[in-house]
């Protein structure tokens, strides 16, 4: 290392090279606390609240040890959150059920669609991508409506739907056989084709575990249903599915696929054991992305939904809320939230690196 580089680094120079006077640094560094301030102390707040046994009708102080700390509102939450006659796990379970589901088909769809925009010239494809572009911009909140009337009018024989999911999930589960075991076999196979199997293996499983669930009435309607409610959100996650994947596919050099088809590889051998390795970080972001959204949605699940055996995580803690703030039990919501938020900020924190990255080499070509 240069003496140049050091007496740099020693009177704090920036990455341009440009020096800061003391003061300078001084004022910077205060502002980046009172930002992370601002930021830590709702948080530290509502962890102090989730502690707090008195479960006091209005917060209005900040104790980060309140007076006889404990856990009794989070074991409240985990038996019983709320007058529903539905556990915690089976609210977790269904949200699990709604957030993985829209993730996997909005990343099975999206990444074939994005495979074919960024690869493939065809008629009609600027208008479609433009058009795919366009619901982007189209807030969820507003097809509300049209998705209520839409998934209400179909109405299906339970018995019939179970058949129906059954034998789609067969299909699926052969399909991801037919796609994942060649690359396994010739030991070519890499992260994202084993990402892209775990996906079929979950939604096959999923769609099989849901045709031999028993019905709980005759006649099946959509709209009142986990499943309506990921296709509703699903037609929301797939377009940034694809212009996310779409931009991450361009900056993978063709030549790769070219010098794969010279040796003897198939159009599919080339998807999966040439593309879909190389966009695993691509996949990951927009996998957990559509997680997230699945994980805390509200909107479409408290509209469409009426079964508290069908509620979400989002749904219950809305039910913890009352006409007024002293309704409210701040002790149970607070653990409640935590509860809620804890596992995506967990993910997030392991998968930060590829967040940043894929989002970022995604938006350089579109």
């Amino acid at each position: 290392m240069s003496s140049v580089t050091i007496r740099s680094r020693r009177s704090g120079s920036t990455s341009a090279g440009r020096r800061l006077k003391w003061w300078q640094q001084l004022v910077l560094q205060a502002i980046c606390l009172f930002i992370a301030a601002t930021v830590l102390f709702p948080v530290l707040w509502i962890v102090s609240m989730s502690l707090d046994p008195r479960n006091i009708s209005r917060p209005t102080e900040l104790n980060l040890i309140p007076p006889g700390a404990s856990l009794q509102a989070y074991l409240q939450v985990l038996d019983r959150p709320t007058a529903n006659p539905v556990t915690f796990t089976e609210l977790a379970f269904n949200s699990l059920r709604l957030a993985g589901g829209v993730s996997a088909f909005a990343l099975l769809i999206g990444v074939s669609a994005a495979y074919a925009f960024s690869r493939f010239k065809f008629p009609g494809r600027q208008f479609m991508m433009i058009a795919v572009l366009a619901i982007t911009v189209l807030p969820s909140v507003a097809t509300i409506a049209p998705l209520f009337a839409l998934l209400n009018s179909i109405r299906i024989s339970s018995a019939i739907m179970s058949i129906v999911l059954i034998l789609a999930g067969l299909m699926l589960l052969g399909l991801t056989v037919f796609a994942v075991a060649p690359a396994i076999r010739l030991g070519s196979a890499g992260p994202g084709n084993y990402l892209f199997g775990a996906i079929g293996l979950a939604i096959s499983l999923g769609l099989i575990y849901g045709g031999i669930t028993p019905a709980r009435s005759e006649v099946f309607i959509l709209r009142n249903s986990l499943l309506g409610v990921g296709i509703a959100m699903v037609s929301g996650a797939l377009p940034f599915a694809i212009w996310n994947l779409k931009g991450y596919l361009d900056t993978i050099p063709k030549e790769l696929e070219e010098a794969a088809i010279i040796d003897g590889a198939s159009p599919s051998q080339v998807f999966f054991q040439i593309v879909l390795p190389l966009a695993t970080p691509a996949l990951a972001v927009t996998g957990f992305l559509g997680f997230t959204g699945g994980w805390t949605e509200f909107f479409l699940s408290w509209q469409f939904l009426t079964d508290p055996k069908d509620f979400t995580l989002a749904m219950s803690l809305y039910n913890m809320t009352g006409q007024y703030a002293g309704q409210i039990p701040w002790s149970r919501f607070a653990a409640f939230s935590i509860l809620l938020s804890l596992p995506v900020a967990i993910v997030y924190l392991l998968l930060q690196r590829y967040i940043i990255g894929g989002l970022t080499l995604g938006g350089v070509k579109g």
